[in-house]
């Protein structure tokens, strides 16, 4: 490799700091790692996830369920950014 050779890897964190889609990204990354943080059983029970300001909305067709991931909403925030490999989400609101 020479001096003006570079990973892909590298590459493309460059190109997203310069076109500004790193954050657009990370959210992306968030959000697709929902399912396998809370299962299928609650991924059935969630729609319409989107990222605004670090915070993540989550619609639940369940009022139950809605109060029992008011409990975990520190470990889920935790989870989310370590999948995403950044701080993308700071609270998480159920609706």
């Amino acid at each position: 490799m020479t001096d003006n050779d570079q990973s892909i890897k590298e590459a493309l964190e460059e190109w997203m700091k310069r076109y500004r889609h790193r954050e657009q990204f990370l959210n992306g990354k968030a959000i697709a790692a929902w399912d396998g943080i809370v299962g299928p059983i609650i991924s059935k029970e969630t729609e319409n996830l989107f990222i605004s300001k670090k915070v993540l909305f989550v619609k639940l067709r369940s009022e139950a369920l809605k109060h029992e991931l008011e409990y975990a909403k520190r470990k889920l925030v935790k989870s989310i950014n370590k999948e995403a490999g950044a701080e993308v989400v700071t609270e998480i609101i159920f609706t």
